[in-house]
C-alpha cells in the first residue's frame, strides 16, 4: 500500500516541499530501502524509526518497503524526515489510516523511545506552510519558534503515539499560539555600556559615525587599549531592527541550528565574534548542504573580527565580495545557494607584530621589514573595504582612575536613530536604507559638494594617493557625519572628519 506524507527540506534559509512517498507490501526480500538522494543521517533512520514503532506498541513492516523522498534532484540531510516516514509506514502497513494526511507539513526527529527531538528549519517550514496553505505539525521546540509566523495552524507533538492519535481523529490538539513582539519577545538591552569605556573620546566618536550610516570599522592600536572592549558594545547604540530585519536574521539562525526556543527570545542584533583561526567556510558558509557561515549569522548586525592580521590571508580575501554585495552565493554541483550578509564588519588589529608601534609607554622592537611584512598580510583591497580606519591609542592613566561615567549608550543611540531616520527619508525611493549602501550614482546624486569641499577633496586625493573606492567612502562617511548634525549640504568639516577616518591613507 502506498502513503504519500508532505514534509520540507531546507535550501539555503528557504523551506522546499518534499513528498515522502512510502511502498509497504512489495516482492522480494524482506528490506528497507531509502532512496531520493538521502545523506548518512536519513540512511540511518529506519533503526531509529523502527525502534519508536516497536516502543510505541505498533508493528514493523514484514515485506519489502520503499522509502522514496521527492523529487530526487534535492539532496536531503539531517533527521527532518524520521517522523513523516514513520507514519508513511504506519499507514501503508494498514496499521492506521489517516484522512486529513495531505492537510499537513510534517517534519521532525525520532528518539528511539518514540519522543520527538526538534529541528532545525522551523521558521522556514511555518513560512512555505502558509504558502502551501498547510497546517504544519512539528515537535515543540521547533513549534515554538515557527510561532513567529502568523496565518499558519502549528500543532505541537510530544511524541509518536501522540502525532498519530492526532492525525487519526482519536484526540485534539490546539494549535500553538501565535507569538508577537509585545507579548513574547524580550526586547534586547546589551548589559553592556558605553558609560563603561574609559577615555578613547576619538574611538567612541568614530564608532558612532560607523554605526550611524552602517560603515565598515577598522581598529588599529596597542593591546590593551580597549578595541574589543568598544567592539562588544556597539549593538548597544545600534538602531532596533525592524520585525522584518528580526524574521530574516532569525531564520538564519534557525536554519543554523541554533533554535531560539525555550523562553523569551531577545529581540537585538547579533554580535559575532569568530577566533582567527576560523576557515573560509566557517566564515562564509559551506557544507556538501551549504550552511550559513559567521558574516550571515552577522546579517543585520555586527561581525567583529578581532586579530584581523591573524587571520588567512585567502580567508579575509574571501569576505570582499559578500561584504560588497550583502550576500554570499555558494556553489554547489546541485546548484546555487544564496545566503544574505549584509553587515557590519568591524576588525580590530595591532599596529605591528610586538603590538607596541607608536605607544608612548613601551617601545617597539620591530623592524621596519617585519611591520610592513604583518601589514602585508591584510591586502590593499581588504583594508579599502573599511569606511574608518582608526588608529586608537593606549587609555591614559587618569582617564583609568576617572570614577566619572562616560555617556551611556542609550544617548549615542539616541543620535544614531535620529540620523538613522534622515537616511530612511533620503533613500525612500530605492532599496537602500543607509549611506554605506550608496551605490555610485546614489553618491553622486546625495553627496554634492561645493567648491571649497570639492577642492579640499581633491588636494586630500593627491596627497594621500586616495583610490576611487576609497573616494567614494570618503563622500559617504561625510554624508553620515552631516547627518549626525543635523545638516542638509556636506560642509568642509564634515570632509576633513570623514578625511581624518582614513588611518591608513595618511600613513
Amino acid at each position: 500500500m502506498l502513503s504519500i506524507v508532505q514534509s520540507c527540506a531546507l535550501r539555503g534559509i528557504d523551506a522546499v516541499d518534499i513528498a515522502v512517498e512510502v511502498n509497504s507490501g512489495e516482492r522480494g526480500d524482506l528490506k528497507f530501502v531509502i532512496v531520493g538522494l538521502p545523506d548518512a543521517a536519513i540512511k540511518e533512520s529506519y533503526d531509529r524509526i523502527f525502534s519508536a514503532l516497536l516502543n510505541g506498541g505498533y508493528a514493523i513492516p514484514r515485506t519489502r518497503t520503499t522509502v522514496n523522498l521527492a523529487p530526487s534532484c534535492i539532496r536531503k540531510e539531517g533527521s527532518f524526515y524520521d517522523l513523516p516516514i514513520a507514519i508513511g509506514v504506519i499507514q501503508s502497513t494498514g496499521q492506521c489510516f489517516f484522512e486529513n494526511l495531505g492537510d499537513f507539513i510534517v517534519a521532525g526527529e525520532l528518539g528511539l523511545s518514540g519522543k520527538i527531538r526538534g529541528i532545525k528549519g522551523g521558521l522556514a517550514f511555518a513560512i512555505q506552510a502558509k504558502k502551501e496553505r498547510k497546517k504544519l505539525l512539528l515537535p515543540p521546540e521547533s513549534a515554538d519558534e515557527a510561532a513567529f509566523v502568523d496565518g499558519v495552524e502549528i500543532f505541537a507533538v510530544e511524541n509518536l503515539g501522540e502525532a498519530i492519535k492526532f492525525l487519526s481523529g482519536q484526540i485534539v490538539l490546539q494549535p500553538v499560539a501565535h507569538r508577537n513582539l509585545q507579548s513574547d519577545v524580550k526586547i534586547g538591552k546589551n548589559l553592556l555600556d558605553f558609560a563603561e569605556v574609559k577615555g578613547q573620546m576619538a574611538l567612541r566618536r568614530a564608532v558612532e559615525v560607523a554605526v550611524s550610516g552602517g560603515h565598515n570599522l577598522l581598529m588599529i592600536g596597542p593591546p590593551g587599549a580597549g578595541k574589543s572592549m568598544v567592539a562588544k558594545r556597539i549593538p548597544s547604540i545600534m538602531a532596533a531592527p525592524t520585525f522584518d530585519e528580526f524574521l530574516e536574521t532569525m531564520s538564519i539562525h534557525s536554519a543554523a541550528g541554533l533554535l531560539m526556543s525555550g523562553g523569551k527570545v531577545c529581540f537585538e542584533r547579533p554580535f559575532r565574534s569568530p577566533h582567527h583561526s576560523t576557515s573560509g567556510a566557517g566564515l562564509l558558509g559551506g557544507g556538501s548542504i551549504p550552511a550559513p557561515g559567521e558574516i550571515s549569522l552577522a546579517h543585520n548586525g555586527v561581525l567583529f573580527l578581532d586579530e584581523l592580521a591573524e587571520f588567512r590571508r585567502t580567508t579575509l580575501e574571501s569576505l570582499r565580495q559578500p561584504l560588497e554585495d550583502g550576500e554570499v552565493t555558494i556553489s554547489r554541483s546541485s546548484g546555487k545557494i544564496k545566503f544574505p550578509c549584509s553587515t557590519m564588519l568591524v576588525g580590530a588589529m595591532n599596529p605591528c607584530p610586538c603590538g607596541y608601534l607608536g605607544d608612548e609607554r613601551r617601545r617597539c622592537k620591530c623592524s621596519q621589514a617585519d611591520i610592513l611584512r604583518y601589514r602585508a598580510k591584510i591586502s590593499g583591497p581588504m583594508v579599502d573595504r573599511f569606511d574608518i580606519q582608526m588608529y586608537v591609542p593606549a587609555v591614559a592613566i587618569e582617564a583609568m582612575r576617572s570614577k566619572n561615567m562616560s555617556e551611556a549608550s542609550a544617548e549615542i543611540r539616541s543620535r544614531v536613530e535620529a540620523a538613522s531616520k534622515m537616511q530612511i527619508s533620503r533613500f525612500q525611493s530605492v532599496k537602500n536604507k543607509r549611506n554605506a549602501a550608496m551605490s555610485h550614482g546614489e553618491v553622486m546624486k546625495f553627496c554634492e559638494l561645493g567648491k571649497e569641499s570639492a577642492d579640499l577633496l581633491e588636494m586630500a586625493m593627491k596627497q594621500l594617493s586616495i583610490s576611487a573606492r576609497a573616494y567614494d567612502k570618503i563622500l559617504k562617511v561625510a554624508r553620515t557625519i552631516a547627518d549626525l548634525e543635523g545638516e542638509g549640504e556636506i560642509l568642509p568639516p564634515h570632509l576633513l572628519e570623514s578625511i581624518h577616518y582614513r588611518a591608513l591613507d595618511r600613513a
